[in-house]
């Protein structure tokens, strides 16, 4: 059974690998709980949709060249591994962290942007109730943050950082962005010309 311990020293030693970035994941998934995988799942989606790959061993890279990663980190069950996670992302590669996190304390997001800093991460409220713990932060210690349950916009967010520097995922958010459009065109025209009824039944 793998122990905090265990996955600390993981962090620790790709930290000290001095990985080529273009090998190592671009954006980083944490939720507080796996509990909160049903809402972050749409992060993965998202990232999918613009031809990100899951990696899941930092020593051995997918073909894409663009990846993520994702672990679930406890601010008060296992913070050592959050300060650990935190205190590793640039040396390991992160140029963007997507962080959500439930309950009235949902601490994970702005206290790793406080540790991961000056690494921006991107928080989900994985409940509303969450809102007001993870937008909390004092000034010079920033975070960005999406409405309740909205981390399809946070991973969206996430490649619009990472878009700064590369071309290509400009062009693939431009690219998913007219796809949506073309949705809206679509559902719009047959909701005219079918009728509601038709429309209902289509």
């Amino acid at each position: 059974m793998t122990t905090v311990d265990d996955l600390i020293d993981r962090l620790e030693a790709e930290a000290a690998a001095d990985a080529d970035p273009a090998t190592t994941p671009d954006v980083g998934i944490i939720m507080g709980s796996d509990s909160d995988l049903p809402v972050m799942e749409d992060a993965y989606e998202a990232l999918d949709d613009l031809g990100f790959a899951e990696q899941t061993d930092f020593g051995e890279a997918p073909d894409a060249r663009f990846t993520y990663e994702s672990y679930v980190v406890s601010a008060h069950r296992t913070p050592e591994l959050m300060y650990a996670y935190g205190e590793t992302a640039t040396d390991r590669g992160l140029d963007v962290i997507v962080a959500g996190a439930g309950g009235k304390s949902a601490d994970l997001p702005n206290m790793t942007a406080s540790i991961a800093y000056p690494v921006p991460v991107i928080g989900v409220p994985v409940q509303e109730k969450s809102v007001d713990s993870v937008i909390g932060m004092p000034t010079g210690a920033p975070i960005v943050a999406v409405d309740a349950g909205k981390s399809y916009n946070a991973a969206l967010s996430a490649a619009q950082v990472l878009a700064r520097e590369h071309d290509e995922i400009e062009e693939r958010l431009v690219d998913l962005h007219d796809e949506q459009k073309a949705g809206v065109a679509d559902v719009s025209t047959a909701l005219h010309d079918l009728g509601i009824d038709g429309f209902r039944e289509r």
